[in-house]
């Protein structure tokens, strides 16, 4: 269609000369002009739309160059951009004419400006911030090649550096800022003046004259580390004090003012505090020297008092007997006495957790002991109701506690002593050997008490010569019970023995004697056999016919040595009674 309306405009460009030159023709003709002068009237029009057109077509040739040249210049900036920017170059199509092209490609540059534009401005603002928190920080900066356009991975990684660094920033400043409140508050709890540099800094209130590098941070934590060391050390001295002036005030029994004014000691700094308390120490140590003797007594019920907490024994307690028996009272046998609680009072600390181990195995062992005591009474025996088995449970726990307790004494002792290059004594012996014998004593005691209680049954039961029977009486020996008797069985069967032998002197019958100081289920069975002069009555007859008599055991061993030494013989031998 355009070309048709094109075609048609040059038809009619044709037309419209051909009548103009009508109408000058027609002119020339009503003027009368000559031929040769039309011919040169002619010419002139002719020279005068040739030179028209010939300029026009100049004009559009040179708009033509120009397209082709801004062609060329933007295919090139095309390719250099897509090269800078790390972009692939677009393919056009083939078919497009030169003004498309060009307008493409303008379109293109124009845009990939816009993006190179932006970059560099977004590098610029992130390496200003990279530099500032890189010298606040003291890091080395992110790495960019300098002139060279930055891709769009190398910004997001710088910016993502720069947010680590801001991150790094508000940390190492909330650090500061923690050790900064920490050395203000240490240095004004000890009433400390800053003396170097970096106090002075660390405490000024202009942050931004302390960079906040590695190092400096590190300094700041040593220096803190030394504050709180000084601190420490500061307050054991005006602890040290404190305690040397209660142990003063103690002795000396300083009236209701002396007293008041030690608590109401109120220190505004750790400095002021040691100054004070070393005045208060002076003066009650002048306030000492008046009453020296009575001090000197006092420290020495102090020592008896330490040395007996740390189970010294008279051997350990013999090198300083000289100065503790001493009447000659002098500033310098107070001195030693101070030095050697001193000395005990370091010492008890130091072997306080073994002391505190032997102290509870004591405790365990004493109950064991209690327990040994009751297993050797007889009489525990008729407390029924599940007594015994749990005295046997609490013994047993006893026992494995103690065995606990002196392994872990031993370890302690074996640290200690490997420390200290000493050996750890009590009551002037090793600790394991100091159990040791409490051990054999126990043993030993044991033994004694065995062998008293067989002596005891050996004079309590006493051997008589069988006599002969009277001639025509008859004897027939028992058959002992073959039934097991237990406690509860055996109260019961000697009652009905002690009851037939008082009520029938001719009958006889077995009995069981129990010897006095062992469990009667271990007791040992003896024959009484008994002279009698009439029928015997079988003791399961008598069983049969009646009830037994309750009666304690102590009622039945008297009962029974009546009956013994008055009318039996207590030997299962004797097959004869004369």
């Amino acid at each position: 269609m355009s070309c048709r309306r094109s075609e048609a405009l040059a038809c009619s460009l044709v037309t419209e000369i051909n009548h103009a030159m009508a109408r000058l023709v027609d002119i020339w003709d009503s003027i009368g002009i000559m031929e040769n002068q039309r011919v040169e009237r002619m010419q002139t029009v002719k020279k005068h739309i040739d030179e028209l057109l010939h300029s026009m077509i100049m004009e559009e040739e040179a708009l033509r160059h120009r397209i082709k040249t801004d062609v060329i210049t933007f295919q090139k900036q095309f390719d250099t951009l897509c090269l800078e920017l790390g972009l692939e170059p677009n393919k056009f199509e083939q078919d497009l004419t030169v003004l498309q092209l060009e307008k493409n490609l303008r379109c293109h540059v124009e845009s990939l400006l816009k993006e190179k534009n932006e970059r560099l401005r977004e590098l610029s603002d992130l390496k200003k911030q990279d530099e500032d928190l890189c010298v606040t920080l003291f890091v080395t900066p992110y790495y960019i090649p300098s002139g060279s356009l930055p891709s769009r991975t190398q910004l997001q990684e710088l910016q993502e550096h720069v947010e680590k660094l801001v991150k790094e920033k508000v940390s190492r400043e909330k650090v500061f800022s923690g050790l900064r409140e920490d050395i203000r508050s240490l240095m004004n709890e000890m009433g400390h003046e800053p003396e170097s540099s970096l106090e002075r800094e660390s405490i000024c209130p202009d942050t931004d004259i302390f960079l906040l590098t590695h190092d400096n941070i590190k300094a700041l934590k040593l220096m803190l580390s030394q504050l709180e060391m000084k601190r420490e050390s500061l307050i054991s001295a005006r602890d040290q004090l404190k305690e040397r002036a209660t142990s003063l005030w103690n002795r000396l029994s300083c009236p209701e003012p002396e007293g008041g004014a030690f608590q109401e000691a109120a220190m505004s700094s750790l400095s002021d505090d040691i100054r004070r308390w070393q005045g208060y120490v002076e003066h009650l140590e002048e306030l000492q020297m008046a009453q020296l003797e009575e001090v000197v007594d006092k420290v020495r019920q102090e020592l008896v008092v330490m040395w007996d907490k740390c189970m010294l024994g008279p051997d350990q307690r013999e090198p300083f007997s000289v100065h503790f028996c001493d009447d000659h009272y002098t500033k310098e046998l107070l001195a030693l006495h101070d030095t050697e609680l001193l000395r005990m009072k370091a010492f008890y600390e130091a072997a306080q957790p073994i002391l505190e181990d032997l102290e509870k195995w004591k405790i365990n062992w004493a109950l064991f002991q209690e327990f040994e005591r009751k297993a050797a009474d007889p009489n525990r025996f008729s407390n029924r109701g599940g007594s015994l088995l749990k005295e046997s449970k609490d013994r047993s726990k006893v026992q494995k506690l103690l065995s606990k307790l002196e392994e872990e004494l031993r370890s302690h002792v074996e640290v200690w002593e490997k420390n200290q290059g000493t050996s750890f004594l009590v009551h002037g012996q090793r600790i394991m050997d100091y159990i040791s014998s409490l051990w054999e004593e126990q043993r030993l005691q044991k033994d004694k008490e065995k062998n008293e209680r067989m002596t005891k049954k050996t004079e309590s039961s006493p051997f008589k010569t069988p006599t002969k029977r009277p001639l025509g009486s008859t004897y027939t020996t028992p058959t002992p019970n073959k039934i097991k008797k237990t406690p509860n069985m055996l109260a019961p069967r000697t009652a009905t023995v002690s009851s037939v032998s008082s009520g029938n002197s001719g009958s006889s019958s077995t009995t069981f004697l129990c010897v006095p100081g062992r469990p009667q289920l271990s007791a040992k069975r003896t024959k009484t056999t008994e002279a009698s002069s009439g029928t015997r009555v079988p003791l399961q007859e008598f069983n049969s016919d009646k009830k037994p008599v309750p009666m304690s055991y102590s009622a039945f061993t008297s009962e029974l040595s009546k009956k013994t030494n008055a009318d039996a013989f207590l030997n299962s031998t004797v097959k004869d009674m004369l």
